[in-house]
């Protein structure tokens, strides 16, 4: 049995995530920073499946956070064969660049990048043992090209600079069967967060060019196959899950 860890995997994107890896028989650590109203609702949810989830509360923010979360995973299940990174601030008011406060900053760049270090600090030593691992990022459209994004600066800069990250992971550790990809959601939105395709579509969406709005679940089916034993000649790849709507331009 393959075992995930993912952060921040009990809400929000996360969720549609966490409940795939458990329905296609994965075991799974789930970090969360506070809603433990979320951790009771899912652990009501798949109780029969109890010896396969793990809960850790954790900050990604902090780095010894980040090394109680990997030793709390291992202790349980003893490897970590696919590392999710789910977590990551964003800063909903639209402002520029000088607006910013350093407290914004430095979450921005420490919870979207600095924690993605530390946790592969963490886990691809362990990864190396195994002769194995899938690791998974994710970004914005359009993050490959390394666009500006009008107001979102610091979340940008810290994407932009994951991109390149997993791509030179991607390429160091292919050696011991590790892949590492980006996968970038397009404008989902609220409940569309934790909602089905099906959800998705009985609800017509104008300003998505497919027709409706992307939901967790699209991310949930790229994140698994990416995470495939046989998806291993896919590594260093940025996949844009969009339905072709352009997040970016848009602001321009």
């Amino acid at each position: 049995m393959r075992h995930a860890l993912i952060t921040a995997g009990s809400k929000g994107l996360g969720v549609q995530v966490t409940e795939s890896l458990l329905k296609n028989g994965y075991s799974v650590t789930v970090t969360y920073r506070s809603d433990e109203q979320a951790v009771e609702k899912m652990k009501m949810k798949w109780t029969d499946v109890g010896d396969r989830l793990q809960f850790v509360q954790a900050d990604v923010t902090k780095k010894e956070d980040i090394e109680r979360v990997v030793n709390k995973t291992l202790a349980r299940f003893r490897k970590i064969d696919i590392l999710i990174n789910n977590a990551g601030p964003y800063v909903f008011e639209r402002k520029k660049l000088v607006d910013y406060g350093e407290d914004e900053w430095y979450e921005m760049i420490e919870g979207n990048l600095s924690a993605v270090y530390h946790l592969l600090k963490k886990v691809v030593p362990v990864m190396r043992e195994q002769q194995y691992g899938r690791i998974i990022m994710y970004g914005f459209q359009g993050a490959n090209s390394a666009p500006g994004w009008i107001y979102r600066s610091a979340y940008a800069a810290a994407k932009v600079g994951l991109v390149s990250l997993m791509k030179t992971i991607s390429i160091e550790e292919a050696e011991y069967g590790i892949t590492a990809n980006m996968v970038c959601p397009g404008n989902i939105l609220g409940e569309m967060k934790e909602s089905t395709i099906q959800e998705a579509r009985e609800h017509p969406d104008a300003d998505t060019p497919i027709g409706r709005s992307g939901t967790g679940e699209d991310i949930a089916r790229t994140v698994l196959f990416l995470c495939e034993e046989n998806a291993d000649m896919v590594t260093g790849t940025v996949v844009e899950v969009t339905g072709g709507v352009d997040v970016i331009h848009r602001y321009r």
